[in-house]
């Protein structure tokens, strides 16, 4: 079968692979029909590894799948062939301590499809287990089904940090994520959703996503702009989505005393300067996250309450490489980028 694969950091090829082997008891075979492009494929392919994890080449990425199930195993009841899914790229053992405790983000056995563990999506076919499919809707074209495994990300943002009505929350970084971080703070009821960027395009891409107020942060500090929009207080909850040391410590100081920083974005540093001592004077909650913890359903149901306009590029396969390119440089006004088969 076609995949692409990461050969070197920056250098994505089609190959043909072996088609994967016919599905088990419990598990589905799944043609794949699209899968969205997420800012950690992009640290793979810009530098060779996630954190202190490198990557193994060649790595077939694409953790955000949708598709068609073209073969059940034996002990599948609630799935048949033709059905249309998206697909949760983790998979757990089910019985583990954590697993148990619904905390399946830190089964002790998770494999991680799309990393050095096994291939993720950018590829015909795949098995699975048939726990780690979530049924989609007609009204969902694969491309829009491809944002259920992001959504699932936030709402696992969403358990590990309230949002109340009439909160004011601030996201930094106006990528894919962040985007979608706008989106469901205006959902959960914020009062005001402010987000900074430093790409105007994507500024007025997250406005259409449920941001209020835009900063752009190439004319302006988005420290200065929240307070001064707060009257000095800062904002409840601050949604860390861009991913440097320089935007962690922004969202520490633009944070109003006793609030919530959640750390999103994968940073590229190993050992980042984060302002440990201006968060403590604050008594901030710092929050870190670790993948969606399976919550596709309950992201089902929230990605048919927000907009879609993230989404700018659709491509086949064999634009893939250009996908990334785009992504990597900024290029053609690209949003969220999928890949359609």
């Amino acid at each position: 079968m076609r995949s692409i694969q990461l050969l070197a950091p920056g250098v994505l090829e089609e190959r043909t692979m072996p088609q994967p082997r016919d599905p088990g008891h419990g598990e589905v075979t799944v043609r794949i029909r699209a899968v969205g492009v997420c800012g950690s494929d992009l640290h793979w392919y810009q530098d060779g590894r996630i954190g202190e994890i490198p990557a193994a080449y060649p790595q077939v990425l694409g953790h955000e799948p949708a598709g068609e199930i073209v073969a059940t195993g034996p002990g599948v009841h609630d799935f048949t062939t033709g059905d249309r899914v998206a697909l949760e790229p983790s998979l757990t053992c089910g019985h583990c301590e954590f697993c148990l405790r619904g905390q399946h983000n830190h089964c002790v056995r998770t494999i991680f499809m799309s990393g050095p563990q096994a291939p993720g999506m950018f590829l015909e076919y795949t098995t699975l287990p048939a726990s780690n499919c979530t049924r989609v809707p007609k009204e969902f074209d694969y491309a829009a089904a491809t944002l259920i495994e992001p959504v699932a990300v936030m709402m696992h943002v969403l358990e590990l940090c309230q949002i109340r009505p009439g909160d004011t929350v601030a996201v930094t970084g106006a990528g894919p994520i962040g985007m979608l971080c706008a989106a469901i703070a205006r959902a959960a009821g914020a009062s005001r959703v402010f987000i900074a960027d430093r790409l105007a395009y994507r500024l007025k891409l997250a406005l259409k996503m449920g941001a209020d107020v835009a900063i752009d942060t190439s004319a302006q500090k988005p420290v200065e702009a929240v307070l001064d929009s707060t009257q000095g207080r800062g904002a409840d909850v601050v949604l860390e989505a861009a991913g440097s040391p320089e935007t962690v410590n922004a969202a520490i100081r633009l944070a109003a005393p006793g609030g919530t920083v959640m750390l999103i974005g994968i940073l590229s540093e190993l050992n980042p300067k984060i302002d440990v001592h201006a968060a403590m004077a604050k008594e901030l909650k710092l929050q870190t996250l670790k993948r969606s913890n399976h919550r596709g359903q309950e992201a089902l149901k929230m990605l048919a309450r927000i907009p879609r306009a993230l989404i700018t590029h659709s491509l086949p396969l064999e634009g893939t490489p250009r996908a990334f390119d785009m992504l990597t440089h900024y290029s053609d006004g690209v949003g969220k980028a999928v890949i359609e088969f």
